[in-house]
């Protein structure tokens, strides 16, 4: 059976799939990758669903991926690709602060975190370190990795955020969008009692007194995600 490897090596130009609900950005994106000689968008999905069939039907080399997708979650999406498709390549492509993203990512299958407001160039520099089998992070998470690893603690700058797991954070966007419990629940293919779970997690976690300010400091974060 051809791996993913050996795909690449025989193919002209690196195949890259496109999982991003923007469609501005996302024709952009495929007018530039399209003109590298060596690289070339072969689909584009906006939601995890489709993202996952069309891994299945065109066998990208590279997933590029953005945090938040229409009702799914690109990390959720980079752990099911993960499983589905473990030598498929993947790289974040996010609006989202990487302070808070970028190690998820990362532990989520991702082979590197770009913000969306870097630089042309910069992206197709991290597209080509991850096709190459490398890692692509900037300088400031790459120093925080490293001296996590080196036992070194650094001068702490967490973020409330950060102590939320990933599905926490999820439900947390989903109610700063106006969703409530149930139609949380259905979005994310949950019961209503493992949302309310979730909530209170939540409320434990970022020092939340009530309803009313749960829903005040979602609304103001995906304000402010949405406008970075």
């Amino acid at each position: 059976m051809t791996n993913s490897k050996q795909l690449r090596a025989v193919r002209e130009r690196s195949r890259v799939l496109l999982v991003d609900d923007h469609p501005v950005l996302t024709q952009g994106l495929t007018l530039i990758i399209n003109s590298e000689e060596d690289l070339e968008v072969c689909g584009h999905a906006e939601d995890a669903g489709h993202a996952l069939e069309l891994a299945d039907s065109l066998q990208p080399d590279l997933a590029i991926v953005d945090i938040s997708l229409k009702d799914s979650d690109g990390i959720q999406l980079l752990k099911n690709l993960k499983v589905r498709h473990p030598e498929l390549l993947a790289l974040v492509l996010s609006l989202h602060d990487e302070a808070l993203y970028a190690e998820r990512a990362l532990r989520a299958g991702a082979c590197g975190y770009v913000m969306k407001q870097s630089p042309l160039a910069t992206v197709l520099t991290a597209i080509r370190k991850v096709l190459d089998g490398g890692i692509y992070v900037s300088d400031k998470i790459a120093d925080r990795i490293l001296a996590q690893t080196s036992g070194v603690k650094p001068v702490s700058t967490e973020s409330p955020m950060e102590r939320l797991s990933d599905r926490e954070r999820e439900v947390f966007r989903k109610i700063g969008q106006g969703l409530g419990t149930k139609d949380i629940a259905d979005r994310l293919h949950l019961s209503i009692k493992t949302v309310e779970t979730y909530r209170a997690h939540i409320k434990i976690k970022l020092q939340i007194a009530n309803a009313a300010e749960m829903i005040q400091k979602a609304t103001l974060w995906v304000r402010e995600e949405t406008s970075a």
